[in-house]
């Protein structure tokens, strides 16, 4: 029998920390960690993925792999994670051994987007219109409530605009089932939003939180392509977004960072979209921009220690670099990063090259941030960084998700 997980303690460097997922977001809070005297051991499927080539060691397995999960454990002082898909039941058993931050049921809830809705709801916050379809026969049933055009999207560990598919009205909604091939998934009603926010915060084992600057994300075909920070907002709008932040945050009892991403409406309204139990791509900008990064605050909160202060140094903009930078095979032009003194390239040490695959970012330091959002287009043409707009008619049904591009 398995003595439980004693009392929560502060830990300080020296301690080693587990992480489960060994992907870029992983890889910059090793090397937060590293900086700050903490070891890092991974468990990825890639003995060579990001974050093992920056950890002190590695345990290769798949992260519904529980006896590899195990012998992460046995090597560390606590466990956190870079995705939310790992099985929360893999971490239920971590924490008989280990303290595991987040924890099991902030995985549950956040994991399943029907049980994800569900809690929004009980909170009382807003979100677009839904309904639960698991079958044909509810699809039908959904679209009295739910107006098109929607978006149906599979329950479970879709990503990216992977695993969903919009129905129009012209749009053959038995198709768009099928297109899922019958995994159970949630109507969304399409909401013509102003701009979409991100409201990054970490909370610590006492319930302390701290909140960085509220971020502005522009998507292009489902990627995150720049996000801006501060967001052009009123007081007000952000104030609404932040307590709304801070109450999902600390209804699940979290620990660590969360972004919690909104659509802001052109009334001034307030949708929750989705949340995210982990550092985030959104929250890229305060490695560089703020007093305390997003992955050593995530660090301080798992290790129990006081959080650090998340305020802005300057203004900034992040441009995403993803796979479809190299389609020409070869790299791209480095040197138009480099040439630009507000400029910080960050790549990620991934080992394949993949279409809408996250290879990396730029981080533009400015105060202004119409200007810097500006030179982020400009070099995002020079390098061909980013996926070309939205098309005027919806894409073709997405296939499946089978795991998150790492």
């Amino acid at each position: 029998m398995t003595a439980p997980v004693k009392a929560a303690r502060r830990l300080g460097p020296g301690a080693c920390i587990g992480v489960l997922g060994g992907g870029q977001l992983g890889r910059m809070m090793a090397v937060a960690a590293r900086r700050m005297g903490y070891r890092v051991v991974v468990l990825d499927p890639n003995p060579r993925c990001p974050t093992a080539q920056v950890s002190d060691g590695v345990v290769v397995g798949a992260l519904d792999d529980l006896e590899a999960a195990e012998r992460l454990a046995a090597q560390v002082d606590v466990v956190t994670l870079d995705t939310e898909h790992v099985p929360s039941d893999v971490l239920e058993t971590l924490e008989t051994l280990v303290p595991v931050r987040p924890g099991s049921q902030v995985l549950r809830t956040i994991q399943d987007r029907l049980t994800q809705k569900q809690f929004l709801d009980r909170l009382g916050l807003p979100q677009a219109t839904w309904a639960k379809v698991s079958s044909a026969e509810e699809l039908q049933a959904a679209f009295a409530k739910v107006p098109r055009p929607a978006i149906l999207k599979v329950r479970r560990a879709g990503y990216d605009g992977k695993g969903q598919v919009r129905i129009n009205h012209d749009t053959e909604a038995e198709g768009a089932l099928a297109a899922l091939r019958g995994a159970d998934a949630v109507l969304e009603q399409v909401v013509p939003f102003r701009r979409e926010l991100s409201v990054i915060l970490a909370r610590s084992v006492s319930g302390d939180i701290a909140i960085y600057p509220l971020a502005e994300n522009d998507h292009r075909r489902h990627v995150l392509h720049t996000t801006r920070a501060p967001a052009p907002v009123s007081a007000e709008t952000r104030a609404a977004a932040e307590a709304i932040g801070v109450q999902i945050a600390t209804t699940l009892g979290h620990i660590g960072v969360m972004a919690v991403e909104l659509f802001e409406l052109p009334d001034g309204q307030l949708l929750v979209n989705e949340i995210a139990p982990r550092t985030h791509n959104s929250g890229h900008y305060t490695y560089g921009a703020c007093m305390t990064s997003q992955f050593e605050q995530h660090v301080r909160a798992v290790v129990g220690q006081p959080l650090g202060d998340p305020r802005s140094l300057t203004g900034a903009v992040m441009l995403n670099l993803i796979g479809d930078l190299w389609s020409r095979g070869k790299a791209p032009p480095w040197d138009e990063v480099f040439v630009l003194p507000e400029a910080r390239l960050h790549l990620y040490g991934k080992d394949g090259v993949a279409p809408g695959r996250k290879m990396g970012h730029v981080l533009l330091l400015d105060d202004d941030t119409d200007r810097a959002l500006a030179r982020a287009r400009q070099l995002s043409d020079k390098l061909g960084a980013g996926p070309p707009p939205e098309p005027p008619e919806p894409p073709e049904p997405a296939a499946l998700p089978e795991a998150p591009a790492r």
